[in-house]
């Protein structure tokens, strides 16, 4: 934010990160990363001189309680995850809040959810109706069929 304001890269590892959110007090950050060959939850201090797994059995789309005593994040079985932060930083054991139907893929270009400022209560997109999709029909050598 100071000197020339050039753009540089924050986090720079190998695999995929995505989904990154500064906590509230602007120390931390969490982000859902592949580096472990599938997708998890990691927190970092943001002089990147420390780093936390928050997932166990892999997550995404992590996002901060307003108060940054709490992190939430989707489970890889697709349940909202409430993890306790403390000060330090430390964070506790995830715990399971509920199921959710969102769509089954890990999107760098989607989040699924936004919890409330309390953390009492969660916007999520649900999608609704048929999932299936509607079957089309493809005719190869259609012109086999045409009359001469």
């Amino acid at each position: 934010m100071f000197g020339d304001r050039k753009p540089e890269v924050f986090l720079k590892w190998p695999g995929n990160q995505m989904h990154g959110n500064f906590s509230p007090n602007a120390r931390l950050f969490a982000y859902t990363s592949n580096e472990s060959g599938k997708y998890e939850v990691y927190a970092r201090t943001v002089e990147l001189t420390q780093r936390w797994p928050i997932s166990t059995t892999g997550g995404s789309e992590p996002r901060w309680r307003s108060d940054g005593g709490e992190m939430y994040f989707l489970s890889e079985d697709k349940k909202l995850m409430a993890v306790s932060v403390g000060a330090g930083p430390s964070f506790g054991v995830p715990k399971p809040l509920f199921p959710t139907q969102v769509a089954k893929e890990v999107n760098a270009l989607r989040t699924h959810y936004v919890p409330d400022r309390s953390g009492q209560r969660f916007l999520i997109n649900t999608p609704i109706g048929n999932e299936t999709p509607t079957p089309i029909t493809v005719v190869l050598n259609w012109t086999a069929g045409l009359k001469k």
